[in-house]
């Protein structure tokens, strides 16, 4: 059997690392917003090309918390409207109604499967929000959404949950404004190229703890004040609380393992995309339709997706070749029945992808071995 993801031999190669950190955090004994937490805040925010990282338990608090604290800092208000891609995971939508906001959904690119720039001005105009998501780890085209923010006065944020270590190969180097009017030059990686930007490690992602975690990458001082009150039931000052907030804190333990494993992250990147070559070079079957890769490092393959016509009749030829697959995602969020409110919106390209896509075994465990018995496999489909 290949696997899809095994996560056991990825988190295995850190297995020492990892007990060593373990055994420091039992003998430190500061479990919450302890040492661990602040050096992978720092570390993270480096590696991303940000002044600031905060840590939060997932990827879906992230978010949420960014629109929060735009709405507690007046950039936002409750019932503005904020852009969402149609096909995304539903989290990125469930924040946006956590935060009491309203998702206007468009359809995607029909090439890279990302947010379209193809979107109507009467929906721009009524925007106060934009979430680029980075869908499948593939960036979205930040160059192009940083001007339509601009143009409309609108806030941009990244969903980068699935796109850790994503490099824009954008040619232009113009500076990002964030949301007070001060310029920062683009550190080209994902987190550093909106306003704000949402992680999760969710132990499957490139950069994944052993349970839980995420963050927010800004170089915005203002939201980062608001963002550390609201992790922590509103308070900086134990028992004082100023702002309504939650619990919602990176644990120290996971940040430990995610500063263990961020040493690794590019390399592990690279091997995700010569895998992705890989498939790319060697799968020649008209039945499949392949990802759209331009070669980049815009990419980090979080998920290698492909689409198929008759996805029942493929997976049961995978299960028969003993390849294991994942969908990602077979129900979009307009018909899930927790978004009934959407039901009666139409959105046919959404519709089309999620009835036909497929993930192949994608890590960076892969051995040569397995892979080109994937492509082998694939080629007789």
């Amino acid at each position: 059997m290949i696997k899809f993801l095994d996560l056991h031999k990825i988190n295995n190669r850190f297995r020492d690392a990892f007990q060593t950190a373990f055994s420091k955090s039992l003998d430190d004994a500061h479990f919450i917003l302890g040492k661990n937490v602040t050096k992978f805040e720092n570390e993270f925010a480096a590696y991303c090309g940000t002044k600031y990282c905060v840590g939060t338990a997932n990827g879906l608090d992230a978010l949420t918390l960014i629109l929060k604290g735009y709405i507690h800092l007046g950039k936002l208000e409750k019932g503005d409207k904020v852009v969402v891609p149609a096909n995304t995971f539903i989290a990125t939508i469930l924040s946006i109604l956590h935060a009491e906001l309203v998702p206007v959904l468009v359809e995607p690119n029909t090439e890279t499967y990302n947010i379209s720039t193809d979107i109507d001005k009467a929906i721009l105009v009524e925007a106060k929000a934009i979430i680029m998501v980075h869908l499948y780890g593939q960036l979205a085209d930040v160059e192009s959404f940083n001007t339509i923010a601009k143009d409309y006065n609108c806030l941009l944020i990244e969903d980068a949950a699935q796109a850790h270590g994503a490099v824009t190969n954008s040619k232009t180097k113009t500076p990002i404004s964030d949301i007070n009017g001060n310029n920062y030059p683009i550190a080209n990686k994902a987190g550093s190229l909106s306003h704000a930007a949402a992680f999760s490690f969710y132990p499957s992602k490139n950069l994944g703890a052993l349970g839980d975690g995420g963050a927010v990458t800004t170089n915005d001082s203002e939201l980062v004040e608001v963002l550390r009150l609201l992790r922590n039931y509103g308070s900086e000052v134990k028992y004082t609380n100023k702002i309504i907030g939650f619990n919602s804190r990176l644990d120290d333990m996971q940040a430990a393992f995610l500063g263990i494993k961020l040493k690794s992250l590019d390399k592990d990147n690279q091997r995700r995309r010569e895998i992705a070559k890989a498939y790319l070079n060697g799968i020649h079957n008209s039945k499949l339709k392949l990802p759209y890769y331009n070669g980049s490092e815009n990419h980090v393959f979080y998920a290698f997706v492909i689409e198929v016509a008759d996805r029942d009749h493929f997976i049961n030829f995978l299960d028969h070749n003993k390849i294991e697959w994942l969908i990602h995602y077979p129900i979009p969020p307009h018909q899930q029945r927790a978004l009934q409110s959407f039901s009666h919106f139409n959105f046919a390209l959404t519709e089309k992808i999620h009835k036909r896509i497929i993930s192949l075994p994608m890590s960076p465990v892969l051995t040569d071995n397995e892979i080109q018995t994937v492509i082998d496999v694939l080629n007789t489909y």
